[in-house]
This record gives C-alpha cells, structure tokens and sequence, in this order.
C-alpha cells in the first residue's frame, strides 16, 4: 500500500511544498467564504500556496492553478458523554492536528469537546489519503503535511506586527520600596501638587507624588513636575492615573527610560487607597467604561438599548460582525456600506465574476474580500435561527469575522492595523478611498457618496471673490454649546463640578446638552473667517471670510457630528450632547449658486512659498527674504513640531504669535507635506518665471506623478492627460490637484460641455443653481471634465446612524442603527436585534438617502 501510495503522489511531488519562514498558512478561513474547519464541508488547504478554501470553492482553485493536492481540515464539534457519576468524560482524538487553530465558535468549553480531522486530498478525483500516515507516505509529503497542521494560522501570525514594541517588565517592580506616609489618592479632584494641571496627572508609585507629565507633541501635556520629582527624589516609576483598569495601567520608568510593565502594579496602588478592580467596570461587550463618568454609563445603557428585550432577527441582511478586539468601528460601517444598492450590486451582484477574475492570492485582491464580506452579510448563510434543541439554552448569534477585509484594508495604515479603537468616520473615508482606487470600471459605488462643494471665498478689504470647487463625501456639521436650549442648566452644572474639583469631593450628577438640529445647520451654512488668508488682489495678507454651499447633491448624504474636541494633552474627547437630528432634510437652500451678478473676481494669483534659508538665492536681495519670527518658530520647535512646518505656520499666519502659528500646524499636519521645506517664487530665478504671465513663479518639476494618484482621480471621472498635467502643477498634491483641475478646464472640455449645454440646458447647476428645480437637474454630471456626480434633489430621509459611546475615539465601542423593511435594526456586533427605540439624538454618524423627486 505504501508504494502504491507513494507511485500515486509521485506526479504532484513537484507541487507540494513545505511551508517557509515567512509564509502564511490560511487553515481557519476559506479565501472567498466564511467557511472553516468546524463547517459542514470543511476546509481545504492547498499543499503550494496554502491558501484555504470551503467545498465550494475549492474546484475554482483547482481549475485556475491546476493544483491538485489539499490537506482537508474537519473539525468535528460534539456533547461531552456524561459519566456514571455524573462527571463529564473527557476524550479527544487526534487533538494535535489544529495546533493554534482558533475556535470559531461559542460553545461552552466544559459541555462540549473537539474531535479533529485531517485528510490528504488528491483532485480531480477527491482521492482520500487519512492522516496521519507517516508508514505510507514519502517523506516529503508527510514533513509538508506536519508543517502545515501545526503552523500558526495567517492571523496569528500578523497580530505582532500590529504592536509597534513588546513593552518590558520594569527591573525597579519586584524590589520597588514604597514608603509608608500616609499618602491616600481620592477617586477624582486629581490635580498636579505644584501646579493647577488637571491633565496627564501622574502616581509616584514610591511616595504618592501626584505631578504632571512633561509637554510633548504625543499627547502628553504638563511642566514637566513629574520629572523633576524623579531628579530629586531618584524614585523610579509612576504610574497615569486616568489609564488604570482592572487590566492593568500605563507604567513608566523615568530610570529606563521607557513604558514599563510592573506585574506588582495592583499591590503598589492598593498602598496608595487605590482598588483596581474599582477604577473601572466593563460592560457586557467587554468595552471599558469608567465607574465615575456617569453619563458615559447611561450612553452605553440608551445607545445598546441596554434593559429591553429585543427580538433578535435573522435571514439576509441580518448578520452580525464578531468583534475582532476594538474593530466595532469597522463592523458598524460596513453594516451601512452593504444596506446600500450601490454596494450590494457591485460586489455582491457581480460575486462570481469577481470570484472567477480573482488573482492568485484573493486574500490581497480587495474586490474579492469586499465580495466575500457582502456575500456572507446578505446570503442569510451565517444567520439562522435556533433549532428546537438550541431554544433551550441562550442561543446566541454567531455572525462573521472579517479578519481578511480588515488585514487587507488596513495594511501599512498605521493606525486601522492596530488593535486599537479608531474614528468610524475616518475608516468609512478610508474605505471610500479604497473603492476608489479599485474601481477601474466605469461602475464606482462610491459615486453614491460623492457630491461637490462650492467654496467662495471673499477679501474683506477689496469685496472682490474667488470660487472655488472641491469633492468631498461627508459633511462635517458643528455643534454649537452655546445653542443650547439647557444652557442655564449647563452653567450650574459647570459651577458646581468646579467646587467639586476644588474642594477634592465626587463631581455633581453630569447634565447633557441639548442642542436643536436646526443651530448645528446655521453654524455650518454661517460664513467662517481664514485667519492666513492672502488676498491676490492686494498681493498681501487680508482678512477674508469663505462660505461653503453644494454644487451638487450625493445619492447618499453623510454627516457627521463634530462631537470631539482636543483636551489639554491634545487626546481627542467627546462632547456630552444630544441633537434633535430629523428624519427628513431639506437642503434645497444650500444649493450653490456661483459667480453672481456684480461680484468681482480675485485675480488668478497664488500666494508666495518659503524657502529655507540654506536654499535661497545669495544674489537676491534683503527685500526678498521673508519675515518670520524666529522665537516663535523655536517655541513651537521645542514643543516637538518639524522646524520647517513651524516656519511655515509662523510665516502663514503672519507672524501673529506662537498661538496662531500652533492652530495652523494642527489644521495642516496631515498634509503631504507639512514638513518639506517652502519654496517662495519671489526667492527664486527671477527669470520668465516670474513673469506677470507667469506670476506663481515657480516652474513645475519634470517628474511623473505617482500611477496610485492618478488612478484616484481618473477614477472620479477627470481625463488621464488633465489629470498628470494637474498632478505636476502642483507636486502631486491630491487635494492642490483637485481644485487646480477645476479652474484649468481643458479646451476641449468646455467645448464638449458647450455641446452638451445645447442639448441638456438644464445640466449646468454650478453657474446658476438658482434658476431651475431640482426635478430638471441631470442625475449624472461630470463624465467629461469632472469628477462623476450624481446630482439630484437636496431632499433627504434618514437610513441609518453610526453612534459611539465612551469618551474618546480612542475607546468606546460602536454599534449601528438601520432602518430596514419600514423597522429599525440594531447591529451590536455580532448581536442583532428589532430596535425599540433608536438613540437618534446620540448618534455620531448619520446616513441619509435621497429623496424621489416625486
């Protein structure tokens, strides 16, 4: 048998490989389904790629590459057979097989038991070789076999990578002597002992100093009193205060140098009065909320409907999304992206051909995972209810894992590969993004989304306007505190919480804001001062005002709440707020109008660019160089900022003071290039350049843009050879790109939007939107010279709402509302449930889709 065995495999032993350092063994998840060892038809894992697939996949694989050799993984999940005396028999065949392999389901571990199964299989025949069989096997295949079971699956093998540093026991922690004076920590009132900082306060874990940190760009604000206490005293470790859980707490080492671990740390803050098992309970998600923060107790409680019975609901379009740890941010949005038409059609519509035209590799073809996720969100596969035998026990919903989706998407993002909680708002651009870029058809989802805003800004001094257009795919709606229908309420409650704070008592029952819909509106529409703003009419810097109006309006309306704000270490924290958000908007108002009737335009001209002072011209003149202020660029310098971009925002904002120049850096971080040198035209070869027909002085590099920022603006719609010229216009900045193709129309643009105008006169709502009804509006404009939009009326009824609880970004946990066959549906992870009262007044994210002109 054995030679007969051997003589079989002697025409695949070319293709069988045994896996490297370095290769990804997928052994817990089909590449193109949710399918795993614990489905009904197993996994198999291909012997060349080690690739994984379920029964239904797996002849795809096998016609594409011709590989015929699979490990077929079964796991087999039973009852554990109850002894004589009652006791559970514990048994368990073949139970090193799935060495690492996770456990996908929620069985109780003491009733239940795994029974693991491993066979090789031959295609096209499904010739089954069981195993082990080291007697029979050559010994290449049975080394690649044992290399395969017991390889840590793909998963588990990335989780490292998403940790910047492994953080190291502290050599101070076991011997750390703590003295016995007496010192115990309040509950809250917590404020550094040598100055007023009530933030980035820290626990000297030897004497119960409680000092502040030291001001760095990272989060950490304070004068430093910690460290200096640490010089004084030589006491080694302290501990942050706001950062203590039953978990553990964020330890330092001023002697390292560096974050520690203290494995002691429960026993070092009991010395002190502090239990940690009461700084901070968990919900029933496994979430963290604080003990003292009592509004964020009851926002947990309304946002997840804590206290009713929900019926949970099941079929296609109710499926829940485990949580990966801190990935309910991307559960949540891909819950709304896959309730949309666009969506479903493109990935979920077009499955096969997607699956058929997938790479070798579709864990790293996106198309193929967005597929994959649709598919297993809207099959009703991974949703069904009990059977009979379940209904006795708490039957919980299973729902599935895109560990796939988020490795991919979140791949060389070095906040979304994290294991950290993120922005929904920022993942759900992100995605946008990624639509973007691969959708190389004319079809594009992401159009659903993309509307244009006219931006008009005006100089306070000459009167005179600049127009301008930009895309974008979510607004961003203020919440104005001071609109407050409760602000008497508001002012009391702040009266008494700093009485609190001064005289160290529990802080007074918190008071949430409420705040109409209707004044976030105004603040929105209201027009907004820019401070750096340089006029082209005077040739210097001006006081002008920009108010924003859309030139188009999306299928689907996004808007976001600006419920965050920045704390004193700079950590983004929630506004305690309530609005009245309504289900039906109308924005026909906001329609942009364009250049009016006796506006006068701003002369085509752009501001000067800085040069540092090791790039300018010897030969130029004193009159040339720009006046900065050195000692505001120093103190911004040594709060951790780029020197350049400190030159730069001291010289944008004028020279108005070290505290306009640090909101300008804020503003303007993200950018490219926020720390490149600035190039002033006016330092440059004063040659045909600086000619008034050519009056930004500055020639454009010869370099060809990136192919990644072309395809994301030939995706919107713009013409390849107006998109390369725009993107060497303006250094391969996206956003400087965009507005660059909107005032340089090509010729042969305006002449195909000539034609078109005489044939569709109603197509042209950015000249003036004013003079038609939303009923005439073109419902796609942009094919040609533009960016795609799919314009329409301006009215609107609400779908579906993202909403956070917790009070920071950084933390908290997402859950989602979606209005679904006339009911709203509550998506809590893999948890979904009929809503019996939808939190839409505490919600952060709201979707709205258009409504019919009819």
């Amino acid at each position: 048998m054995a030679t007969d065995l051997g003589e079989l495999l002697v025409p695949y032993m070319p293709t069988i490989r045994v896996p490297k350092t370095g290769d990804r063994v997928f052994k817990s998840e089909c590449a193109f389904s949710f399918d795993s060892p614990e489905s009904e038809g197993g996994l198999y894992v291909c012997m060349n790629t080690f690739l994984g697939f379920g029964r239904e996949h797996v002849e795809r694989h096998y016609r594409k590459t011709g590989q015929s050799v699979y490990i077929h993984l079964k796991r087999h999940v039973k009852e554990k057979a109850t002894g004589a005396a009652g006791g559970n028999i514990s048994r368990r065949r073949n139970g090193k097989v799935f060495l690492d392999l996770e456990l996908n389901r929620d069985f109780n571990g003491e009733d239940y038991e795994y029974e693991d199964e491993a066979k090789l299989v031959i295609f096209p025949d499904h010739f089954e070789i069981p195993l082990p069989n080291i007697e029979e096997l050559p010994a290449l295949v049975t080394i690649a076999c044992d290399a395969v079971l017991n390889a840590p699956s793909a998963y588990k093998k990335q989780e490292p990578e998403s940790w910047e540093e492994e953080i190291q026991v502290s050599r101070h922690a076991r011997s750390l002597r703590q003295l016995d004076n007496g010192v115990r920590v309040p509950p809250s009132g917590w404020k550094c002992q040598k100055c007023e900082m009530r933030e980035n306060l820290w626990l000297n874990l030897t004497d119960g100093a409680m000092l502040c940190g030291k001001w760095f760009f990272d989060g950490s604000g304070g004068n430093g009193h910690a460290l200096d206490h640490y010089k004084e005293t030589k006491h080694p470790l302290a501990v942050k205060l706001d950062t203590i859980t039953p978990d553990g707490a964020d330890v330092y080492s001023f002697e390292e140098e560096e974050a520690v671990l203290d494995p002691h740390i429960s026993d070092h803050l009991f010395h002190f009065g502090i239990d940690m098992l009461q700084m901070q309970k968990k919900t029933e998600n496994g979430h963290h909320t604080d003990n003292n923060a009592r509004p964020r107790v009851s926002e947990w409680e309304v946002i997840q409907e804590s206290g009713m019975k929900l019926k949970a609901v099941y079929g296609s379009g109710y499926t829940g999304i485990k949580n990966l740890g801190n990935s309910c941010y991307l559960s949540t949005v891909m819950q709304v992206l896959f309730s949309i038409p666009e969506f479903q059609r493109m990935y979920v519509g077009n499955l096969q051909k997607i699956f058929d035209y997938s790479p070798l590799d579709p864990t790293q073809d996106f198309a193929t995972q967005m597929a994959k996720v649709g598919h297993g969100l809207l099959s009703g596969q991974h949703s069904k209810p009990p059977m009979k035998s379940e209904l006795i026990e708490q039957h919980q919903q299973k729902g599935i894992s895109p560990r796939m989706l988020k490795s991919l998407v979140s791949r060389a993002h070095p906040e979304f590969s994290s294991n950290r909680q993120q922005d929904a708002q920022e993942f759900f651009l992100h995605m946008i993004n990624l639509v973007e870029r691969n959708s190389t058809s004319s079809e594009n989802p992401s159009d659903a989304f993309r509307f244009l805003v006219e931006e008009r800004v005006q100089c306070c001094q000459t009167r005179r306007v600049r127009y301008t257009q930009r895309v974008d795919y979510c607004i961003q709606m203020p919440a104005p505190i001071e609109a407050a229908t409760n602000r008497e309420e508001l002012m009391a409650y702040e009266v008494k919480r700093r009485e609190a704070e001064e005289n160290m008592r529990a802080p007074p029952e918190p008071v949430r804001a409420r705040i109409p819909f209707t004044a976030c509106l105004q603040a929105f529409t209201e027009p907004q001062n820019v401070p750096d703003f340089w006029s082209s009419a005077l040739q210097a810097k001006s006081a002008g005002v920009k108010t924003c109006r859309f030139a188009s309006f999306p299928e689907y309306l996004v808007v976001q709440i600006k419920k965050f704000t920045f704390g004193v270490d700079w950590v983004p924290k929630k506004l305690d707020l309530g609005i009245d958000v309504p289900d039906f908007l109308d924005l026909s108002r906001l329609r942009a109008t364009g250049l009016q009737s006796g506006e006068e335009e701003l002369p085509d001209l752009m501001p000067p660019i800085v040069l540092p002072e090791d790039t300018r011209d010897n030969s130029m003149s004193s009159l040339d160089s720009p006046e900065i202020d050195e000692a505001a660029v120093m103190q911004l310098a040594e709060m951790g900022f780029p020197l350049e971009a400190c030159r730069k925002a001291v010289y944008y904002t004028g020279n108005m003071g070290p505290e306009m120049a640090f909101n300008w850096i804020i503003a303007h971080m993200e950018e490219p290039d926020f720390a490149e040198p600035l190039l002033l035209p006016s330092m440059l070869d004063p040659g045909p350049s600086l000619s008034i027909d050519n009056p930004m002085g500055a020639t454009p590099l010869d370099n060809s843009p990136p192919e990644e920022s072309i395809s994301i603006l030939t995706s919107m719609g713009f013409p390849r050879t107006h998109t390369i010229q725009a993107l060497k216009a303006t250094n391969n900045n996206l956003e400087r790109a965009l507005d660059w193709i909107f005032t340089h129309p090509e010729e042969e643009d305006s002449d195909a939007l000539s034609n078109m105008a005489d044939t569709e006169p109603n197509d042209n709502a950015l000249s003036n939107a004013n003079s038609h009804s939303d009923s005439t509006l073109s419902p796609e404009r942009g094919t040609t010279g533009g960016p795609r939009v799919k314009d329409g009326p301006g009215r609107y009824e609400i779908f579906a709402v993202i909403s956070h609880m917790g009070a920071s970004t950084m933390s908290g946990h997402y859950v989602c509302h979606i209005k679904k066959e006339g009911r709203w549906v509550i998506y809590n992870d893999h948890k979904v449930s009929l809503s019996e009262r939808p939190p839409k007044d505490l919600g952060y994210i709201y979707f709205y889709h258009r409504l019919s002109s009819s």
